[in-house]
């Protein structure tokens, strides 16, 4: 009886670590099949760093702003926008990539991360797959 029960553990071990392997799955709703693909959402929050000057801020932003473009032509960062009046949650990446380990080394080295500005907090999402906002 022993053995069986570490069989099965094993095997549902093995079968979690496999369905965090997979990024996609088919899902069925009635008439539709569903691609669901598994990206890195990235919330970007305000930082302890907030208190340098005007200046020191502008240059922050403009490489932040260079940093986020330079991503988004490897078309492993494919959405990324400000929230308006959302208090100390600053913006979202949307990264199509593997993991998010893979996410946050891209987005450690945007200026507002480096000069503690802004602070990362990234999870999985999924959405169908091909999504588009209009």
């Amino acid at each position: 009886m022993t053995r069986k029960i570490l069989l099965f553990t094993l095997f549902v071990v093995f079968a979690a670590f496999q369905s965090n392997a997979q990024r996609e799955f088919k899902m069925q709703e009635g008439d539709t099949t569903y691609v669901m693909k598994r990206y890195v959402f990235m919330l970007l929050n305000e930082g302890p760093k907030r208190d340098q000057d005007s200046v020191t801020v502008a240059k922050i932003q403009e490489g932040h702003m260079n940093h986020i473009n330079e991503m988004a032509k490897t078309g492993k960062m494919v959405i990324a926008g400000p929230f308006e009046n959302a208090g100390e949650h600053r913006g979202i990446l949307i990264f199509d990539v593997d993991s998010i380990s893979q996410a946050i080394r891209m987005e450690s080295t945007d200026p507002a991360i480096v000069s503690g500005r802004l602070e990362m907090q990234a999870m999985y999402w999924w959405t169908a797959k091909g999504s588009k906002l209009p």
